[in-house]
Formats: structure tokens, sequence, C-alpha cells
């Protein structure tokens, strides 16, 4: 099977700076399929950036537009905060006034992991609002804005954001991350059913436990077997391209005939829902 359909859109990909990523592989790889690609970051300090990255000499969201550039497609980097909505307003007026369109969508921006990893009772009113504010509302603003630009344009489109099987499993000591993530399940499903007669779809991919930057806290080893081995089936992490193609396919010809659904890409880890 051939993807097709791709070549020549305008699609914008949020969190796309980070090396060991899922934002990068997306953006890479529907710079592959032939889109030209608007690429988000928060603007990072390099001090902050991991070793790995340090050592890589990597510039965030100018490294991915470089590989974007190679595949001999259009980038725009540009620094953004998805949870100001008037930055997100001005990212749509950005990407217009230089594509000129917009086709797709991918809400990839996420907060990090941190003090919202703790039972409910003693979860502080700034974690619980960090994590709403980055992974809901950031989703929120991205759907609500560039959502009129692809009614207004006429021409159909694609939204896909991109959840947690963590919005499934709302496990203990995860509530803000789980409620912002089933959160982005009933937006991805209410939105699903308002556009569609304008030939926009809205899904939302599901990863499991994908070897990026985000995890490293649980480190690597024979800690990190035990843990694949005990709760993924097919016994791997997932790497960011598992999920970039998904994304990939969602938005090209072949997945035309889908919308308002929440796909698991997590190796078998939550099966049947």
């Amino acid at each position: 099977m051939q993807i097709t359909g791709l070549e020549g859109k305008v699609a914008v990909v949020t969190g796309a700076g980070r090396m060991r990523s899922i934002g990068r592989p997306i953006a890479v790889e529907l710079a592959r399929a032939g889109c030209d690609v608007v690429l988000t970051g928060t603007g990072r300090s390099p001090e902050r950036y991991p070793a790995d990255e340090q050592a890589a000499g990597w510039r965030d969201i100018e490294s991915v537009a470089e590989e974007v550039r190679a595949l001999g497609r259009r980038a725009l980097a540009l620094v953004s905060d998805v949870a100001d909505a008037a930055a997100v307003d001005a990212l749509v007026e950005r990407t217009l006034a230089e594509f000129g369109r917009v086709d797709i969508v991918v809400n990839n921006a996420g907060a990090a992991r941190g003090e919202d990893r703790a039972a409910v009772v003693d979860l502080a009113l700034d974690a619980w609002r960090k994590v709403i504010d980055v992974n809901l509302n950031g989703t929120f603003y991205m759907s609500r804005a560039f959502g009129r630009a692809l009614i207004a344009q006429g021409q159909g489109g694609s939204i896909v954001n991109i959840s947690s099987v963590g919005g499934k499993l709302m496990a203990a000591q995860t509530a803000a991350y789980a409620a912002s993530k089933a959160g982005i399940h009933a937006l991805t499903c209410a939105m699903s059913g308002e556009v569609g007669p304008h030939g926009i779809r809205v899904n939302a991919v599901c990863p499991g436990i994908v070897d990026t930057y985000r995890i490293d806290d649980m480190g690597r080893g024979e800690q990190w077997e035990r843990l694949l081995a005990s709760y993924v089936p097919l016994r791997r992490a997932g790497s960011g391209l598992d999920i970039a193609n998904m994304v990939v396919y969602l938005c090209s010809d072949q997945g035309s005939w889908i919308s308002g659904q929440l796909y698991n890409v997590d190796g078998g880890m939550v099966a049947g829902r």
C-alpha cells in the first residue's frame, strides 16, 4: 500500500523540538510523505537540554526544521505556547501568512512528568493547572483556532490529537494527566461530529510506553525490561516512529473514512478499548 494524498499539504505539529520524542518523527514522516511543516516548541534554553542533545549540538525545533528541509519540503520553526490562546491565534495567522493554507494539525505538545504524579488529596493546585492548561486546554485552543481556519478554507482536513493510554487506564496517582487525556478523548469525539460535514476528520492516537526523554526518570536496564514484560504483550517499548506511522496514515487518503476514533498504539497494553 502506498500512502497518498499528502503531497503539497501543510501540517502543523506542536511539541516537535525534542531529539528523542514523538513530535520529531511525526514532523519528519509527514514531510517524507509530502507535507510542508510548521513546527512549534517552547523555546527551551540550551542548558535545559538533556546530555544527549547537548552532545549532538541539538537546536530544538531548528534541528527538526533542517531535517524537514533535507527531505525537500518547506519548514517554519516557531516558538509558541499552546496554553496561551492568543499565542495560538497568532500561530494560525503566521501559518496562513507563510503557506497560504493549512491541512493537518497534530496536537502533540504535552506537559512534562513532574509533581502532578501524586494522590489527588496531595496534588498541588499549580501542578494540576499546568497539566490541564497544556494538555487539555492547549489541545482545545489549537483545535478551535485551526478548526475555524479549516472550515473557512472549505477543503477538508485532519486534526490528530496525541493522547495516551493513560486517559483510558486512569491509574492511581495520575489524576491530572489521566483527566487531561480523557478530556482530549471527549474533545476529539465531540468535535469529529461537529466538523465532519465540512470534510474535516478528528482522531486521537493513544501511545503506550514509548522510549523517549519523557520517561528517562524510569531508568533503563533490568528494571525497564521487567516493566515491559509485565505490561506490554509485544515485550518492547514503542518508538516515536510507531506513533508517527499511525498519524501519517490517519492524515492520508488511505485514512480518509476514519474520524472520531481513539487509537491505542501500545504493543497490546490496553486491549479492547
